[in-house]
């Protein structure tokens, strides 16, 4: 049953299809699709939402789709009115960045998802996007499911496609939409976090390689600026699938809790592998400073190793410059060369005191 249908998904969600219908319903320019499905099977299309309405609801049978792209207050009024949905969950779809969460108002259900996309990059620098979000919405009822997408990301074209190819998953009615988005939204959490493995991998790699003290903090910086991006969508949604998947909901049947479950579990590998990215990365920045407190300090032992050298004939030629008169070799014939002898002697063996101890 719902197994069936999660694979179906996974095999097509990542289709570049858009199945979205070409007219426009007068209630605004917002609805991009209204579609009705009866025993899982797509009927004709209708233009306006409350035809596709009156037909679901004179026969009893089958539900209404209906597709939104970033509505206005004023485009939403029409359907609040119609479809009677509740004016705080209207507020919150008007007014994207909302927090995952699903609430219930008497027998609707308002679910608020964030979608994530991997945002493909030659290399990580410090001003890389990594993780580009937007939001998908929908209101659930007993024959109706109403979706809104904020963003240009989030297209709804392949699981609407998927879920028309199982008509006797459709047929189960709004709860199969529902966990077809979630499922649909869960699992690219999953491929973004595992395409994410790579920048880790590389940042892990410029870090401990020969010059890696050298390294640009930056990037580690700005991925997990990314990372905590990807964590506020994935993290939150963790209660409300719990609760879809353990709470008797009116709209969500007994049957369809445990593949929300199992949505649930692939959610809780996703913010798993999240948390332990995190944790590797406040290692490997650690590791970074350390890197670079051992380089400044190798520094210092080379620019003090070579002060002492240079401080011996600066000492001896500092005594000459004294300008006395009575200065043992200064009228010598040999005591030029002779002190000079001294001095490169001297600075010698100091060089190759340093260079056995390690600091040249």
């Amino acid at each position: 049953m719902f197994s069936n249908l999660r694979r179906a998904v996974r095999r097509g969600y990542r289709r570049a299809v858009d199945l979205s219908h070409p007219a426009r319903s007068p209630l605004g320019s917002a609805v991009v699709n209204c579609l009705v499905y009866r025993e899982g099977i797509r009927q004709e299309d209708c233009a306006e939402v409350e035809e596709a309405l009156r037909r679901v609801r004179k026969t009893g049978d089958g539900f209404v789709w209906i597709g939104l792209h970033e509505p206005s207050q004023a485009e939403l009024a029409g359907l609040a009115e119609l479809f009677g949905l509740h004016p705080l969950a209207v507020e919150d779809a008007v007014n994207a960045h909302q927090r995952p969460k699903v609430e219930r108002y008497d027998d609707t259900l308002f679910a608020v998802f964030k979608t994530v996309r991997y945002v493909e990059h030659e290399e990580l620098t410090a001003t890389s996007e990594v993780v580009e979000t937007g939001e998908l919405m929908a209101f659930v009822g007993g024959d109706f499911v109403i979706t809104i997408r904020h963003g240009g990301r989030g297209t709804l074209g392949p699981v609407r496609e998927s879920l028309e190819a199982q008509p006797e998953q459709l047929a189960k009615g709004p709860a199969a939409v529902l966990h077809a988005i979630a499922d649909h939204v869960v699992d690219d959490y999953v491929a973004v976090t595992d395409a994410v493995q790579n920048d880790m991998d590389a940042v892990e790699t410029a870090v401990f390689s020969e010059h890696g003290a050298r390294g640009d903090a930056g990037r580690i910086y700005q991925l997990k600026r990314e990372l905590l991006e990807l964590r506020r969508a994935v993290a939150p949604l963790g209660r409300p699938l719990q609760h879809l998947a353990t709470e008797p909901i009116p709209v969500i049947p007994a049957e369809a809790r445990a593949y929300f479950r199992d949505v649930c579990d692939h959610l809780l590998r996703a913010t798993e592998q999240i948390n332990a990215y995190d944790g590797l990365l406040d290692s490997v920045l650690q590791a970074h400073l350390a890197q670079v407190t051992v380089a400044q300090n190798e520094d210092m032992r080379k620019i003090t190793a070579w002060a002492a050298i240079v401080a011996v004939p600066t000492m001896v030629c500092g005594v000459y410059g004294m300008n006395f008169d009575n200065m043992p070799e200064l009228h010598w014939t040999y005591g030029y060369p002779i002190v000079v002898a001294v001095m490169a002697a001297a600075c010698f063996v100091i060089h190759r005191g340093f260079r056995r101890n390690g600091w040249l």
